[in-house]
């Protein structure tokens, strides 16, 4: 597939609004799943979902002596359910309530001999309502949702190429459902001050482990309601003098309502080359973030890889 507008087709925020509130809601449902089985690890990477090659899932889940894992199938519309016991189930992606959504997915697993109790109430989302009492986000756009996909694709794939180059700890390209974003996070290997809390409905011991060291972030998001158009963003905690006057690639900027450095998906997918503009926006930003807190370049960076060859140790 090689369309351009296939690969990066357009994506307004406010034309796929209710989709994409009602999407983000079911996926915290889904990770939510995960989050309650797996074993903690370092920054809550135990818990976020995968781009996969029909839309985004879990990764195996532990289930006492066996595993299961859940996809959002964003070409045939529907959440797969597949047991490492040979057991399969679906659920149409279709028009229907968190409420029901959250009903049918734990019947589904019941069904299936997967117990599993999870938080009821939404991370991240201000003024949130109980997912078994939302009945008002209901909206399921099918041509929407796979469109965001498609996005999350080259994103995915870019962002993927970009970590390569780091010779540090690196987290892996992941899915955050909290957030609803895909991101990739970068580390000095020096501690960080404490994070002061106060994200919405998440508790600060969360986000205090997940800061514990210092960072350079990257990654993409399709927009929210403070800021309602997609992008892809960078950051860094803590934040270094002078990071937010860096010089950023054209049509990048410093976004002073979210502190975080900008590049809106829009610009992305006009440009003649789209992979170029955003490898420059993750380079030029990380670079700020690493210069300004006077990483150790020398010692954590490298060339970006290539297939199957071998890096000169």
């Amino acid at each position: 597939m090689n369309d351009a507008s296939a690969m990066w087709p357009a994506l307004s925020y406010p034309a796929w609004r209710d989709t994409a509130i009602t999407l983000h809601l079911w996926t915290q449902i889904v990770g939510k799943v995960r989050l309650a089985l797996t074993p903690w690890v370092n920054h809550g990477w135990q818990v976020p979902l995968y781009v996969t090659a029909r839309g985004l899932g879990t990764s195996p889940i532990p289930c006492g002596r066996e595993i299961f894992e859940m996809e959002f199938d964003l070409i045939a519309h529907r959440l797969a359910v597949r047991a490492s016991w040979g057991a399969e189930r679906s659920i149409a992606l279709e028009p229907q309530s968190v409420g029901d959504f959250y009903r049918r997915i734990l019947d589904l697993l019941q069904e299936m001999g997967i117990s599993v109790r999870i938080g009821e109430m939404p991370n991240e989302i201000a003024n949130a309502v109980p997912f078994p009492r939302d009945r008002l986000h209901a909206a399921y756009d099918a041509g929407a949702a796979h469109d965001f996909w498609r996005a999350l694709v080259q994103a995915d794939r870019l962002l993927k190429l970009f970590r390569s180059g780091f010779l540090g700890k690196a987290s892996p390209v992941h899915f955050f459902w909290g957030s609803f974003d895909l991101a990739v996070t970068r580390f000095s290997g020096r501690v960080a001050p404490p994070h002061p809390g106060g994200v919405p409905s998440l508790p600060d011991t969360v986000a205090r482990e997940a800061y514990s060291h210092e960072v350079s972030s990257a990654g993409f998001w399709p927009g929210h309601e403070a800021f309602p158009q997609a992008a892809f963003y960078s950051y860094a905690y803590p934040e270094p003098e002078g990071f937010r006057e860096a010089r950023v690639p054209p049509g990048a900027h410093f976004e002073k309502s979210l502190g975080e450095f900008i590049l809106p998906y829009e610009a992305v997918r006009k440009a003649e080359d789209p992979d170029a503009v955003v490898l420059e926006f993750l380079s030029s930003t990380y670079a700020a973030a690493a210069d300004g807190g006077r990483w150790d370049r020398a010692a954590l960076e490298c060339g970006l890889g290539v297939p199957a060859k071998v890096r000169r140790s």
